[in-house]
């Protein structure tokens, strides 16, 4: 997927070093904001790949992995899944699934899965001896042995009632922010959420993306600037902004939360050159997550 639309920098971008051992095709959405599998299948036929990747970073809906490996399968492709991002939505059952279809499904283990800073692979069992061999002695060296039991803990959690509620909640929260951003007419790229992120183009408010970063930290709320699809300006000060509910979600604010966020994340993006109004949404900010500690309990260590 094409960077602008929401696929992430290692997935071919022409800076990276994969650009540089591979050939990437970048692929995007259309003019409502889908993946277009259509198109995705022209250009297939046409560049007869050895491989079709799909995966994201700032993509807001669905993805069809049963089509997308219908396509691979018309022109002997393999199939490769990055759901770093949406690997905890999926683990909860609240978004398609990719594992049993795909070749290949790569992963960190924290975002959504939220576990400690790592990554994982799974893949068909033909696949099994040449992936490992590729990991050590190809890439890796030493293994971190504290990690991958912080790994064995995340993912004991995952298979606990509550993280199903947990990534229920984050869709909930996600689409609660979208309509009270709706409410405030910012652009929402893609046509919506799906998932646990929101991609808005800030324009019509007459600030850049790095503004709205800006005027956010320095109320207290954190997001990042982000390009949108086919973004006229530069990365480095691109026309959106990236929002994410999962951490918010984990210290417990729901939907009334989301609706004063939303709130004031459309008034410090209008008053982004006033400080003091800035300084004010801030004390806000401050007040209300008070009463959701990033700790609140510590019921896994039992």
């Amino acid at each position: 997927m094409d960077l602008s639309h929401g696929g992430h920098l290692t997935h071919g971008h022409p800076v990276t070093q994969s650009a540089k051992i591979y050939n990437f095709i970048r692929y995007k959405t259309n003019q409502e904001g889908l993946l277009d599998l259509d198109q995705l299948r022209e250009m297939a036929l046409e560049h007869k790949p050895k491989m079709i990747l799909v995966g994201y970073s700032a993509y807001s809906r669905e993805i069809d992995f049963a089509r997308v490996k219908e396509i691979a399968d018309e022109v002997g492709a393999l199939t490769m899944a990055d759901i770093a991002h949406i690997a905890g939505l999926i683990a909860a059952g609240e978004m398609q699934n990719p594992v049993p279809i795909f070749d290949c499904v790569t992963t960190t283990t924290h975002k959504t899965l939220r576990g400690p800073r790592g990554g994982m692979i799974m893949c068909k069992k033909e696949f099994k001896k040449v992936v490992n061999k590729a990991v050590f002695p190809g890439l890796q060296g030493g293994p971190h042995e504290n990690v991958i039991t912080a790994k064995a803990i995340a993912f004991k959690e995952a298979l606990q009632p509550e993280f199903r509620e947990y990534a229920k909640q984050i869709k909930l929260n996600a689409k609660t922010l979208e309509h009270a951003l709706r409410q405030h007419e910012y652009d929402l790229m893609f046509g919506g959420t799906d998932n646990h992120l929101l991609l808005i183009d800030v324009t019509s408010k007459n600030v850049t993306g790095g503004e709205a970063e800006a005027a956010l930290d320095k109320a207290g709320i954190t997001v990042n600037k982000n390009m949108i699809p086919d973004d006229p300006r530069s990365p480095f000060d691109p026309s959106g902004i990236r929002l994410g509910t999962p951490a918010i979600t984990s210290r417990g604010m729901r939907e009334d939360e989301m609706k004063k966020i939303g709130q004031w994340i459309d008034q410090a993006i209008n008053s982004h050159k006033d400080l003091a109004k800035l300084e004010e949404i801030r004390k806000n900010v401050e007040e209300m997550t008070s009463a959701f500690p990033l700790y609140p309990n510590l019921s896994y260590t039992e």
